[in-house]
């Protein structure tokens, strides 16, 4: 089985390497001619274009910002879908518009390329160390046969149904990952502000039912104060946009999703787009007047 990949970002670039420890053959584009040169260092072979990735790959592996680029990727000039052949498959592991993964599985059809929606979490530690969660949409064949291969780069891996139920799926991931991080904000201020060490209430909490992964992880960036990324708060903006598209579109209210949109909205125009969204944190410090942690 030939693999390709496209997208070799933060979490692109060490999701392709745990493919290629698996033993996979792989073909590589990507727009950072550095990073290609240093797939290529440890095994991959480097293509020119989308196009050519395509045409020399089983299945191609997608992992890009947002749905213009997986369009752009597959259906643009020189794009991946000109180069597949009938009977490849194209699995998308970028985290878009469930709406346009099942647009995309639409398009490919007609040319007989397979499709699965196959969003990930757990940011870059977990895709360093291959332990990435899979949330999967597509026919249950095409999970199956390519199961390892994912596997090969995660912890977790689960069909969650059709396609489009994976980004479903990352979505409310994404709804639960933010209000938590805002949720443990708003308890550290309060914290701070009580003259009570954050450090001493994660080592309190931890072990009862606000335990959370998210707590563990964010909690120790908050109190160094560490707000490099980690997961950009303008990619978790772009995954709260899609969650609220989706939610107006089937008639759903998301009161508290469109909150901490807001908040993560004003740390943009404070300039932090590019941090951790740990940095949830700076908003509530900003508006209470107080510093959490390290001094």
């Amino acid at each position: 089985m030939k693999v390709g990949f496209i997208g070799l970002g933060i979490m692109g670039k060490p999701m392709c390497k745990n493919v290629l420890k698996a033993g996979y053959e792989v073909v590589v584009f990507d727009v950072n001619k550095a990073t290609v040169e240093e797939l290529v260092g440890v095994g991959a072979s480097a293509c020119a274009s989308s196009k050519e990735v395509g045409a020399n790959c089983d299945v191609l592996i997608t992992m890009v910002p947002n749905s213009p680029h997986v369009k752009a990727v597959l259906f643009g000039e020189n794009g991946a879908a000109e180069g597949l052949v009938k009977g490849a498959t194209v699995i998308d592991m970028s985290s878009i518009n469930p709406v346009e993964s099942q647009n995309i599985g639409k398009e490919l059809a007609k040319i007989g390329v397979e499709f699965l929606d196959a969003p990930v979490s757990g940011g870059e530690p977990k895709a360093i160390d291959g332990t990435i969660s899979v949330m999967v949409g597509g026919k249950e064949e095409i999970f199956t046969k390519y199961y390892d291969l994912i596997k090969s780069m995660a912890g977790s891996v689960v069909r969650v149904g059709d396609i489009g139920a994976g980004n479903t799926t990352k979505l409310a991931n994404q709804i639960i990952v933010a209000l938590n991080i805002a949720a443990v904000s708003e308890a550290f201020v309060l914290c701070e502000k009580a003259n009570v060490d954050p450090q001493l209430v994660f080592d309190a909490i931890k072990g009862g039912l606000a335990g959370s992964t998210v707590l563990n992880a964010k909690a120790p960036m908050m109190i160094s104060r560490n707000f490099e990324p980690g997961f950009r708060i303008e990619l978790h903006i772009k995954d709260l946009q899609n969650a609220l598209d989706t939610s107006h579109a089937i008639n759903v209210s998301l009161p508290l999703t469109s909150q901490v949109m807001e908040i993560m909205q004003a740390l943009k125009v404070d300039g932090r787009e590019t941090k951790d969204h740990s940095a949830i944190l700076n908003y509530y410090e900003k508006i209470n007047n107080i510093t959490v942690g390290n001094k």
